[in-house]
Formats: C-alpha cells, structure tokens, sequence
C-alpha cells in the first residue's frame, strides 16, 4: 500500500508563509515527486513488453486483405520505416525518440505523425469519458447511500435492482437498446421532428452536445452499478461502526451524521474503484465508440492492433500507462484529504 495510516502532522504555520511545503506538505511533496519519478521505469517497461508482443505477434504492417505486396515493394517499405534494422536498433532508436516525443509516424498512414492522430482522436475520448464520469460519480454514490441508509425496504430493492441489470447487460446490448427506442422509436412516433441522433460528436471538449446522450448512459450503465454496489456495502459496513451509534445517540441531524460521520467514512474504498474507473472511461471504449460513430483512441487502437500498425500501438500503449498512472497517484493524494488519519510514506 501506498498508504499508512498514522497521526497527521501539526499545523499551525503563519498564513503568510503558506505556500512552502512545511511538514505534512513536505511529506506530500517529496511522496508526489517519487511516484512522477517511478513512472519513468513503468513507462520504458511498458515499452518493452508491447514491443516484444508486438514483433512476436503474426503479420506484418505490409499485409493487404485481397492483395499483396511485392517483395520489392515491401523491402522498399521496411527500409523506409527502419524496419530492415534487427529488433534490438530498432527498440533503442524508437526509445530515444520517445525521449525525445517523437513518437514516429503512422505505417498504414503515411505523412501522419502519430501525435498528431492522438492529438485528434483523444479528445472525443476524454469529453466523452469525462462527462460519463462526472455524472456516475453523483448518481452512483447517491444510489448507493440511499439504499444504505433505507435497507431492506423498497428503496434499497430498486436500487439493487437497477444496479443488478445495468451490471449485466452488456453495453453494446444496452447501446442498440437506446438506438432502437430513443432514436428509431422516437423518430418514427415523433414523424422525424425529435430524435436522438446516433452517430459522431460535432466537436471535441464539448460536454453540452445532444450526441452524447446514449454514449454517456451507453458508457456509463455498469461503472455507475459497480459504483453504486461499492457504495452501499461500504455505507452499510460504516453504519454498523461504534462512533456513528454514538452520534445517532447524541441526537444529532440525520444530515449530519451522513454527511460527517457516514459518507466521508465509507467513501475511501470508494476513491480507490473511481481511479480505475476514470481511466477506463478515458482511455476510450472501442465498443461504444463504434456504436455511435466517435472517432475517438479507442477505436484508433483497435484499427492500429489490427492494421499492425506498430508506432500507433506503442504510442496510444504509452498514453494509456501514462494516464493510468497519473490516475492512481491523485487517488492515493486524495486518500490524504478524505481521511486525515492516512499519511503518506515518503
């Protein structure tokens, strides 16, 4: 664990000498700069592991459905891309290009660098990821304390249910369900006068689009169930605890025992599945992306892996390690502010 629990430092430092890191902060500062540091080795064995399976893996960028390229052509191609050079020149020039950012260009693509087709494709992921998050994080929670706090009653049965069924159906089945009814349905009962469109976002980094109304609820259907789930067994498992007792006791305001006491209890495992949760929402679904016809890295990956294109695998593979574990060190940073008894390591 990256966590330990402890006493928190003192505070107490004049406000006008608040911005240097004294204490607890010092702690925080140095933790935060070693995990940045420790990324830099996840991030050359990533490299190493994707560019072993990658060359290991049947076919070659050059090979057509249909058709095939002549020998002359491709050895043309192979000197072209450095293909020729044996695997161990090629690992050592790709690493320092990415030392460098130079991620290379596209070998099904030619005259695309593949920074540049991150740059385009990513964006319709992270809007489209961001927006699924910051509404399951609410309803999610929200779902799940209430069935807490209402066990056993009807409440709580809706609310299971509702988490049960979106849990296991899978999104696609979700997605045509939505297309069928919100966009076919309404189109027909409607005569084409109100609709849900199906296809594409107009633009990137903007959350109000009515396109992304069935991706949202299509994405988000089983994080927002597991979410749900983690909430409510956490919230019951903290009601159960001896100092919520004794705050009912006190006769203190339902709103403040679980707001204070309750919620901020229960919520770490639950900080803990939203980190992987966001970067699986991030990194893009390649299902719903198809569904819905969003040019967005989750379908840019999977047509790469498909294409053999190797310079796109390793830079979207890089991406993905990176904005994992960015996501996981907010999380651990967080678990400092949630509950103040958790201090971190240096």
């Amino acid at each position: 664990m990256s966590v330990t629990a402890g006493a928190p430092f003192r505070r107490g430092a004049p406000s006008f000498l608040s911005w240097i890191p004294t204490g607890r902060g010092t702690t925080l500062t140095i933790y935060i700069v070693k995990r940045l540091l420790w990324m830099i080795p996840v991030l050359f064995f990533v490299i190493v592991i994707t560019f072993v399976l990658m060359h290991l893996a049947p076919g070659s960028p050059w090979d057509r459905e249909g058709r095939q390229l002549s020998p002359q052509v491709v050895e043309n191609l192979n000197i072209k891309y450095g293909l020729d050079k044996p695997l161990w020149q090629q690992f050592l020039i790709y690493v320092w290009g990415v030392i460098h950012f130079d991620f290379g260009d596209s070998l099904r693509q030619p005259g695309q660098h593949v920074s540049d087709l991150i740059l385009v494709s990513w964006p319709y992921t992270f809007t489209l990821g961001a927006v699924t998050f910051i509404l399951l994080v609410p309803i999610g929670i929200g779902l799940g304390v209430i069935a807490a706090l209402r066990q056993n009653s009807l409440v709580d049965y809706t609310a299971l249910g509702l988490a049960t069924a979106a849990a296991s159906t899978p999104n696609f089945v979700v997605g045509i369900f939505l297309i069928i009814i919100f966009a076919l349905g309404m189109n027909k009962l409607t005569g084409g006068t109100f609709y849900f469109p199906t296809g594409g976002m107009p633009s990137p980094f903007n959350p109000f689009q009515v396109e992304l109304i069935m991706p949202v609820i299509t994405l988000g259907a089983l994080p927002t169930a597991y979410i749900a789930r983690l909430t409510r067994s956490s919230t019951l498992d903290t009601l159960r605890q001896d100092f919520v007792r004794t705050a009912w006791a006190k006769g203190l305001k339902a709103r403040l025992v679980v707001i204070r006491h309750v919620l901020k209890n229960s919520l770490i495992p639950v900080v803990t599945a939203l980190g992987p949760t966001f970067a699986f929402l991030i990194t893009g679904s390649f299902i719903t992306e198809t569904l819905f016809s969003i040019p967005g890295i989750g379908r840019t990956f999977v047509s790469s892996i498909a294409a053999r294109d190797y310079t796109v695998i390793l830079g979207t593979t890089i991406l993905f390690a990176l904005l994992i574990a960015l996501v996981n060190l907010v999380v651990d940073v967080l678990y400092v502010f949630i509950d103040p008894r958790v201090r971190l390591t240096e």
